[in-house]
């Protein structure tokens, strides 16, 4: 059966003070579940939040990085400089990323195979907006998104993927795809991967859903066949509120 995983994303939020009161007053919270539990975090707040996490079930993650090691990149943080200071996850693709930073299927694409490269954990956003939605494109792009983004990764890398199904029209709105809506569309995206790599390696990726997940409707998400837990955006900066979810 595969693990739920919980991870919150803090975006552009919390000074490094705020992060370790955050994760201290988390870690007695969270301490009993058996789901995993990931923070991503600034890049201001990661030797922080690294330092504070150790000796608990708390993973820390990066919320993006470059997909070259180094070079002539103002900016930019590569994934051997997260991994050399014990950097676990990085989000990669976020819907934001794309909008507002130029991201593409492509950059996504050889961001996920730097990751690898580097030890780490990607976490892969992949989601339609309003327009696309309402046009009836859901299937076709997120199929699409996640092909792309998994384009020449071995199988054990697949595998070692997680995939974050976040609705753009349902990020920071307050609305969120039923529950129904959210599991189909993720078997969708399941069946993609298991037409190129095979249904073994499809029932092992863990699959997310994102998009104003809160306490109120985090179990009825999770206890979906094919939804492995979520990314959690707003909800993941209140530590009663996130422990609630991590604890659904």
């Amino acid at each position: 059966m595969r693990r739920k995983v919980i991870a919150g994303n803090w975006k552009m939020n919390m000074l490094p003070d705020e992060a370790i009161n955050f994760i201290q007053e988390l870690t007695p919270l969270v301490k009993d579940t058996e789901n995993e539990v990931i923070l991503c975090v600034p890049y201001t707040d990661l030797f922080y939040a690294l330092l504070n996490a150790q000796d608990t079930n708390i993973k820390i993650g990066a919320q993006n990085m470059h997909f070259a090691e180094s070079g002539a990149y103002t900016g930019e943080i590569s994934g051997k400089m997260l991994k050399v200071i014990g950097v676990e996850y990085v989000i990669i693709g976020h819907s934001e990323r794309r909008q507002y930073f130029a991201e593409t299927d492509e950059t996504v694409n050889k961001k996920v195979k730097s990751a690898f490269e580097n030890g780490l954990k990607p976490i892969v956003c992949v989601g339609e907006t309003l327009e696309e939605k309402e046009q009836g494109k859901t299937i076709n792009i997120i199929t699409t998104q996640t092909r792309l983004a998994l384009d020449g990764l071995s199988k054990e890398q697949v595998k070692n993927t997680i995939i974050a199904y976040e609705p753009v029209w349902a990020i920071g709105t307050g609305k969120t795809a039923t529950a129904e809506d959210a599991n189909d569309s993720i078997k969708e995206i399941r069946k993609e991967i298991a037409k190129i790599y095979g249904n073994d390696v499809a029932q092992c990726v863990i699959i997310q859903y994102g998009g104003s997940v809160k306490s109120s409707n985090a179990r009825e998400l999770f206890t979906k066949s094919d939804i492995d837990g979520g990314l959690v955006g707003g909800a993941s900066l209140k530590t009663e509120e996130f422990s609630k979810i991590v604890n659904f």
